[in-house]
């Protein structure tokens, strides 16, 4: 049951793992003009948002008669959040040629909110939460 309707949320955070996995030395160098940018940190925003978005999406049907969504809303944030830091921990700790560090956690969780804030100004503050079940 859990599977079914968490299907999208399982398979973005086991492709997060797959990326915080990938040695250093595989990943492509970027250009110098661009890190100013910091696109690295772009990259952990967008992963832990889409993955609390996808939590809360997978769900939905339970929450949308609840009296605690907010519950459920910062539930999925925390649940992406401790995710980035435990990809951090194993960047330092396992994963071969990767090194974790605050500054990429920080973003996770930043990333995480943004997801939760994002779910709830799209889905539930505009109510179209019934359109989408």
């Amino acid at each position: 049951m859990l599977i079914r309707k968490q299907w999208l949320s399982i398979s973005w955070a086991l492709f997060i793992l797959i990326l915080t996995g990938i040695p250093g030395n595989q990943i492509p160098r970027i250009p110098d003009f661009l890190e100013w940018l910091s696109p690295d940190k772009v990259v952990h925003l967008i992963m832990f948002g889409l993955l609390s978005y996808f939590i809360l999406y997978g769900n939905r049907r339970q929450y949308f008669k609840s009296k605690k969504r907010s519950f459920y809303i910062i539930n999925a944030i925390l649940i992406s959040a401790a995710y980035g830091v435990v990809t951090e921990i194993l960047q330092v700790y396992v994963f071969s040629g990767r090194s974790g560090n605050i500054f990429d956690a920080s973003a996770d969780l930043l990333g995480a909110l943004i997801g939760g804030v994002a779910y709830y100004l799209r889905h539930i503050k505009n109510n179209d939460e019934t359109k989408s079940i």
